[in-house]
């Protein structure tokens, strides 16, 4: 069970119910340092120890190279929360017990923690704090570079580990005692298992020493320049206010993806690895945003992205080192087009100049696309989208292992045309000039798409650009002309044929598979080293998100009464959370494997998952 604070930066703490870092991405003060990009692992952990009159006990444990577990805290954890806060309950001999928590408030590159005696007798509170300065993807090891020497000003600590890095600025009601060293081999369970580098080595400068025998010890984190105005009591008194105040485990965690990005807002893909992504936030932005009323979240992020726009196209993903944006997506710039639709069905007002801008930008898109843009994206005769080239994975089965595509989809593959039927569809009620090339091109898909034989739909019609070739492989991609967009681009019995051929061959507990298992290329669990792991992202893993799309087209094609509404809540998403919420608490996985138990995979924390659970709960009520 993980567990993850985030700081509404890009930054954040995360760790697992037992204390044990197993992810290189686990630490207790991760910032952005150009928000939300240029994160950093400042401080990676505790180690924590109380003495008393039964002796000395950890209250941390840490896993080293060769899968040896020291100090041996987690032996006394009495129990775990992850809400409203990340708690725990330490029931040491003597019949002491101790809370530690920790808090990161939104808006600051601050994480708080604190320890206080619930009952017995107790001595010392001992707290070294494990440093690096690191990216986020990298490790970290012994070198001569790192300074040792931190600034002691009354009652703060503050660390330079770099040149360049964030100083950490250390605040508590402690006692500072000078004693630097290294913690070497530090080992992290899954980076292994990923077939990655999996061993660091962490700087202590010192330690903090507490009476707490004398009361409630606490520590404040911060990178210089984002410390907190107010006192820890304050703040977390704050938190516990704004908190409870969430209706659900799911609406507390959709907060934890939306994020500044310069003057307005963006969405973060996923924690730990990811950043900001297009398709993924339009996606997420639903459920997140709208489902929640959060409609000035939306208006931030869509205008902020709305700049984006180049050659009709919105990136695919702003890089985490501050490069220039990725253009490599076929659907980013049109689940752009369906959020504003949503958006502006959800705004009780909308100002005149954002519904310009917003409107502009969907004109530049449907104008880039029907014209031509980057990788051979252009409206085709039959009115149809066709988009790919060599090398390039341009649609949401966008997994790519060195120069390997595993599913490139080249031509006109079948959620892009539901996406852009919808978007014609959407952009004809701001220019009547799309309102024919919206009939063509749902007239092509009725035609070309459905093949009578399987009853079902073609993945991707012509397929690497040749005329009339298909790709008849069973996907969910299916499932969008039927439901998970504004409008339905199948009907009848075509669409309850699609839908009950998803529900038979793909559908899961925890989502619907990205291949048939039928299939020969089918693979049933995300698992080994990154070439392994790419080659099964979508060729058998389940995705939890799509759980959204396939609902509400259950929905769809069985009418959408109480009674309906009623089952597919009760077979469908009940399940599903019961399934995958104890990954990543309160929140969804990215991904998890096609075979049963379906063990979840991936990122924890993804926000489409979460975004589509919560947009379901507001579609069933």
């Amino acid at each position: 069970m993980e567990f993850l604070e985030a700081d509404g930066l890009g930054g954040f703490a995360s760790g697992t119910a037992t204390t044990i870092r197993t992810r290189r991405y686990h630490a207790l003060l991760l910032v952005a340092s150009r928000p939300p990009g240029g994160r950093m692992v400042l401080v990676n952990g505790l180690e924590a120890s109380l003495s008393g009159p039964s002796g000395d006990f950890a209250l941390s444990s840490n896993r080293y190279d060769p899968d040896v577990i020291h100090p041996g805290g987690l032996r006394y954890i009495e129990d775990f929360a992850a809400r409203p806060y990340p708690r725990w309950r330490f029931a040491l001999p003597g019949s002491v017990r101790i809370e530690h928590g920790i808090i990161v408030a939104p808006g600051r590159a601050s994480t708080l923690a604190y320890w206080k005696l619930l009952e017995g007798e107790c001595g010392n509170l001992i707290v070294r704090p494990f440093i690096s300065g690191r990216d986020y993807h990298s490790l970290h090891h012994e070198n001569p570079a790192f300074n040792f020497e931190p600034e002691i000003d009354l009652s703060r600590v503050i660390v330079r580990p770099y040149n360049g890095v964030p100083a950490v600025v250390f605040d508590s009601n402690a006692e500072f005692v000078r004693q630097p060293d290294w913690y070497r081999n530090f080992s992290y369970a899954q980076e292994k298992a990923r077939g990655l580098d999996h061993t660091e080595d962490l700087a202590v400068v010192g330690f903090f020493r507490w009476d707490l025998s004398r009361g409630e010890a606490f520590l404040m984190m911060s990178a210089q320049g984002q410390e907190p105005d107010d006192s820890f009591a304050s703040i977390r008194a704050a938190e516990l206010r704004r908190r409870r105040l969430f209706s659900s485990p799911r609406v507390a965690a959709a907060d934890a993806y939306i994020v500044r990005r310069g003057s307005g807002r963006t969405i973060i893909a996923g924690y730990p690895w990811f950043t900001d992504w297009g398709r993924d936030t339009f996606i997420s932005m639903r459920g997140l945003c709208l489902a929640r009323g959060r409609v000035d979240y939306a208006r931030d992020i869509l205008l902020e992205w709305a700049g984006a726009v180049s050659q009709g196209m919105l990136p695919n993903r702003f890089t985490d080192s501050g490069e220039e944006p990725e253009y490599n997506a076929v659907d980013a710039s049109l689940w752009f087009i369906v959020a504003v639709h949503d958006f502006l069905r959800a705004a009780k007002r909308v100002s005149a100049a954002d519904r310009k801008a917003l409107q502009y930008a969907v004109q530049s898109i449907l104008e880039g696309y029907s014209k031509g843009t980057r990788f051979g994206i252009r409206m085709d005769s039959d009115s149809l989208l066709r988009a790919g080239e060599p090398g390039a994975q341009l649609t949401w089965m966008d997994a790519k292992a060195g120069d390997w595509v595993v599913t490139p989809r080249i031509g006109k593959p079948v959620e892009v045309q539901a996406l852009w039927i919808n978007a014609l569809m959407i952009g004809s009620s701001f220019n009547q000039r799309w309102a024919e090339t919206a009939r063509a091109a749902a007239a092509s898909f009725g035609r070309r798409f459905f093949d009578p034989a399987r009853g079902c739909l073609y993945d991707v019609i012509d397929a690497d650009h040749r005329p009339g070739m298909v790709d008849s492989s069973v996907r969910p991609n299916q499932i969008l002309a039927v439901g998970g967009l504004p409008f339905q681009i199948l009907q009848g019995e075509r669409a309850n044929s699609v839908v009950n051929i998803v529900e038979q061959r793909l559908l899961t507990p925890a989502g619907l598979r990205t291949l048939d298992p039928a299939d020969p290329r089918y693979q049933p669990h995300y698992e080994g080293g990154p070439r392994q792991r790419d080659g099964a992202y979508h060729q058998g893993t389940v995705w939890p998100w799509l759980m959204g799309p396939f609902i509400e087209a259950w929905i769809r094609v069985r009418g959408e009464t109480r009674a309906s509404k009623e089952e597919a809540r009760r077979r469908f998403l009940a399940p599903m959370l019961k399934l995958l919420d104890p990954a990543g608490t309160g929140h969804l996985p990215e991904i998890a494997d096609g075979n049963p138990p379906h063990i979840a995979r991936g990122c924890p924390f993804q926000a489409w998952s979460v975004g589509e659970a919560l947009r379901l709960e507001r579609l069933l009520e």
